[in-house]
């Protein structure tokens, strides 16, 4: 009987895609962010009509925040949660059941017009759900407290999607709706959270090994916890009443506290390792993100709000995804914490893209749209062609 997470990896005989959750579904949400975005642009270019039910915004802004994140959301949870709890991972057929009822939300949403009513909801809604009781089982079995958080969020994620469901159902725009909001702004809580306490740490660890006399500020410090409650604070503003100036000032204000949580932890002493910097550059886009969403509501002439929003949903997410998915598949597969020319491409046509996509109303007379949808298309595909050969296979045996 296996006692230990090596011991139950090595006695899996089948597929080594199924041997930790950060291999089916990194794969899986950074081929499908391509894809999607691939299937966005032909969208656009009138070159593709799929039988969704959504109208086109709506299908991309649903694909993007609960089809692709929902994937990476899984990968790290499913991997991170043996840490926390010591317990063993989910492997085997028991994680490939969890990678096929993702597989089929994306299905039924791509086909949901020659699907009766509620149907596709309801295939979409039962991953997160089914995803958020094996962590909370993970959780309560392990007596790990002090991670309820991350599953509260994860809960308010799922609550989110199905209200993007109800709003598309009722005729709405769901994309402009609440349950976009509601579910970035749980993301972007959890990147608050989760990011509090890695990007310090892993900012600590490389500048120990480098002999570096400079200290991240410890995780999760009084101040820390302040900039998280304002954060939440701003957050529910922003999901409840977007327009209203108290929400721009508040949001102007986090945006502030977040830049001065992010200059605790040294970043500027990292900028010869890729793997660390894009954690901090990742996180900066948080600050970026509260900041012109802020100003684009107390001056909609200075700023556009779709552009605002998208410093938060392809930088600060998009961007914290594809850092999180490198390092982790480096470190779990057995290869050295640092980041190739590959990697850094990686990294860079982000950055890129997510620049590309705020120019796109100030620049109108230029592709800009289309070279950002181009960059992350090379982004997450790059991913999957370059890190696909390590998920796939079984992590080499030290000698």
């Amino acid at each position: 009987m296996a006692t230990s997470t090596a011991e139950q990896m090595r006695a899996w005989r089948g597929p080594a895609i199924l041997t930790y959750g950060f291999r089916p579904f990194f794969l899986g949400g950074a081929t499908w962010a391509a894809l999607a975005m691939a299937g966005w642009v032909s969208v656009l270019a009138g070159a593709l009509e799929l039988p969704t039910a959504f109208d086109p915004v709506s299908w991309h802004a649903h694909e993007f925040l609960f089809g692709t994140l929902g994937a990476i959301i899984a990968g790290f949870l499913l991997t991170a949660v043996p840490n926390w709890t010591g317990r063993l991972p989910v492997t085997g057929w028991a994680l490939g059941g969890l990678a096929v009822l993702w597989l089929a939300g994306r299905l039924a949403i791509a086909v949901s017009a020659d699907l009766p009513a509620g149907l596709a909801a309801g295939i979409d809604l039962l991953f997160p759900v089914v995803l958020g009781a094996v962590i909370l089982r993970e959780i309560v079995v392990g007596k790990n407290w002090r991670n309820l958080p991350v599953l509260g969020l994860l809960a308010v994620f799922t609550l989110a999607n199905a209200l993007f469901h109800i709003d598309a159902a009722g005729g709405h725009v769901a994309a402009e709706g609440i349950g976009v909001r509601l579910g970035l702004g749980a993301v972007i809580m959890m990147i608050s959270l989760i990011g509090g306490r890695i990007v310090p740490s892993f900012t600590r660890n490389w500048l120990v090994t480098q002999k570096h006399a400079a200290r991240p500020a410890p995780p999760m410090q009084r101040f820390d916890k302040a900039v998280m409650l304002f954060s939440i604070a701003a957050l529910v503003l922003w999901v409840g009443v977007p327009s209203h100036p108290l929400t721009g000032v508040a949001l102007v204000v986090m945006g502030l506290l977040q830049a001065a949580r992010l200059a605790r932890w040294c970043g500027w002493h990292v900028r010869s390792e890729p793997l660390v910097w894009v954690l901090h550059v990742a996180y900066a886009f948080i600050a970026l993100g509260a900041l012109a969403l802020g100003i684009a509501i107390l001056a909609p002439d200075t700023f556009g709000a779709a552009a605002a929003q998208h410093l938060w949903m392809a930088g600060a997410v998009g961007m914290m995804t594809l850092a999180v998915m490198t390092r982790a598949t480096l470190g779990h597969t057995g290869r050295a914490l640092t980041a190739g020319p590959g990697t850094v491409a990686l990294y860079v046509m982000m950055i890129l893209s997510v620049l590309a996509r705020i120019c796109t109303n100030a620049l109108p007379q230029l592709p800009m749209l289309e070279l950002a949808a181009l960059l992350w298309i090379g982004a997450f595909g790059g991913y999957a062609v370059l890190y696909g050969p390590l998920l796939l296979r079984a992590k080499p045996n030290k000698s």
